[in-house]
């Protein structure tokens, strides 16, 4: 079941929704109660309309994709999470020097890679619910923590995740744990694993061609 929630926090968590008036404010300090409602209504519209395709059966799986990608792009943060997660071989001390194009190249597949190794996974979610149980600011930018609980459709114990949510303008998705797993460090380990392996620009062909 966990693997099967981090496909989901993977698919649905870089940048469709229009953002809430507040969080059209310049963020300063930590996120107010108006701040902290709007991130939690962001979230709840976000799995609602999640939800709704996987129960949609007059779609294919590549029509239900094609929304999902719509969803990852609109709601995510996808481009900076994305560049987080190699940013060991973008450090100034890295063994590895990537290059612009090499940069360029992973960043143009991140969003399709995403979709497509984790979207299949999504149908075991098609009868699974999601409520929001608290928020709290995170930092002094603007930032909340979205606290929910997924319920389990085939009736096991519920997982928590936490959605973080960025401040100071539309609001995206800019890492999720559940119960207690960090998303982003996950998948970072995966690719840094990966390329001391096979290398970088092997990661990029991996992307691509993942379906």
């Amino acid at each position: 079941m966990k693997s099967s929630l981090i496909a989901l926090a993977l698919v649905l968590g870089v940048p469709m929704a229009a953002a809430a008036p507040v969080f059209a404010q310049e963020a300063a300090g930590p996120a107010t109660p108006a701040q902290q409602k709007a991130a939690a209504d962001f979230i709840d519209k976000l799995a609602a309309d999640a939800f709704a395709v996987l129960k949609d059966k007059s779609l294919t799986r590549e029509q239900a994709r094609t929304k999902f990608r719509t969803l990852l792009k609109g709601n995510f943060d996808v481009d900076a999470a994305g560049l987080r997660l190699i940013r060991t071989y973008r450090a100034p001390n890295s063994p590895i020097k990537l290059t612009d194009a090499q940069v360029n190249a992973y960043r143009a597949a991140l969003p399709d890679f995403l979709v497509n190794t984790y979207s299949d996974r999504l149908y075991d979610f098609a009868s699974a619910k999601v409520m929001v149980v608290r928020t709290a600011p995170r930092g002094n930018r603007g930032d909340v923590d979205v606290y929910t609980r997924i319920t389990d459709p085939k009736g096991g114990k519920p997982i928590d995740a936490i959605w973080t949510v960025k401040g100071g303008g539309k609001p995206l998705v800019s890492n999720i744990t559940v119960n207690g797993v960090n998303v982003a460090l996950t998948q970072e380990a995966d690719f840094k694993a990966y390329i001391e392996k096979n290398g970088f620009d092997a990661l990029v062909e991996f992307m691509k061609k993942s379906k």
